[in-house]
């Protein structure tokens, strides 16, 4: 594969993905992007032009859809609308990315032979007990318990029976919660240090002991780069990396990491439907396929995802006042 289709590459995991193909090998990348709130240009900046294109566009559109993937080896599907408050403000835009999107993305995957790889998450698999020992695995049955998380359902079974139907030659992957760079303020652990950057105290959902496994955003990187070469066709891997940890932690940790009071931040609403705990058993693909991450320790990527926002305010500083003024509005 020398030639990759990345859907979505101007959003957050999708620049990290192809800044790691930059960086480890000698492929090239197309990146389709519909350039919506959540893509920036900013993060493809400095990119070499004779390896990397920009196509700015919609995953729904056949008409641009197909003359990508013709041209390319592989596609790797990231592109997806993904925050859950805006599923339940307005469910339309995640049906018709997430399902109808990826299904335009197959067809044309099926029609000119080409390997396909679907990012998902394990948002599909609804919600742990905080006391349940179990762990998300790829036989656990699906649940999802927002719009959001069940359009990414949706898209997972449509990637399976192409699979099944026609022999698409696609692997599927859904991951646990990502950070580092690049991430938008919006975003859970981007919004607290931005905030702190800011001396705003940071805003904590609830109680905040609703868990999430964090995975850096490289390890994810590196996982799909892995299940991209060496993954079984019609197989579906687990990404993860140990990472469990509730929000009220990881919000104390944020403040005694850049210098502040542990205790230094506000309790706002919880969010309707808030699922309680994610983890994730990633096993097949370590022992499988041989992966490991980087950051072993979620102290250790937090810092740098922390060095990160404070060395490229000129990044996140633009969309900083819109979203604090949409979660003003929330009551958030």
């Amino acid at each position: 594969m020398k030639n990759l289709l990345v859907t979505g590459g101007a959003g957050f995991i999708g620049s990290n993905f192809v800044h790691y193909l930059m960086e480890h090998t000698d492929v090239s990348v197309t990146v389709l992007d519909k350039m919506t709130y959540a893509g920036n240009h900013a993060s493809l900046e400095g990119l070499p032009s004779e390896r990397f294109e920009l196509v700015v566009g919609d995953i729904a559109d056949a008409a641009v859809v197909g003359p990508l993937t013709e041209r390319a080896d592989a596609v790797v599907h990231y592109a997806a609308e993904s925050h859950n408050d805006n599923s339940l403000h307005d469910p339309r835009p995640f049906l018709d990315t997430n399902i109808i999107g990826t299904y335009t993305l197959l067809e044309a995957a099926r029609r000119y032979g080409r390997r396909f790889h679907h990012i998902s998450t394990d948002e599909v698999y609804g919600d742990l007990e905080l006391d349940d020992p179990e762990r998300f695995t790829e036989e656990t049955p699906y649940n999802p318990s927002s719009p959001y998380s069940s359009t990414k359902a949706a898209s997972d079974l449509l990637v399976r029976a192409w699979v099944r139907s026609f022999g698409v030659q696609a692997t599927i992957s859904n991951c646990s919660n990502n950070y580092g760079p690049y991430q938008h303020v919006e975003k859970f652990i981007p919004r607290q240090i931005t905030n702190v950057i800011d001396g705003v105290r940071p805003k904590l959902y609830g109680e905040g002991l609703n868990v999430r496994d964090w995975i850096h955003a490289n390890d994810h990187s590196s996982a799909v780069w892995t299940i991209l070469n060496k993954g079984e066709i019609g197989q579906t891997y687990l990404i993860g990396a140990d990472g469990e940890r509730n929000n009220k932690d990881v919000v104390e940790l944020i403040l005694t990491e850049m210098g502040q009071a542990a205790d230094a931040y506000d309790h706002v609403i919880d969010r309707a439907g808030h699922d309680l705990r994610y983890a994730i058993d990633s096993t097949k693909l370590r022992t499988e396929l041989g992966w490991t991450p980087e950051f072993h320790h979620f102290e250790q990527g937090l810092r740098d995802t922390i060095a990160w926002y404070r060395d490229n305010e000129t990044w996140w500083r633009p969309q900083k006042a819109v979203t604090e003024s949409k979660y003003i509005e929330l009551g958030q």
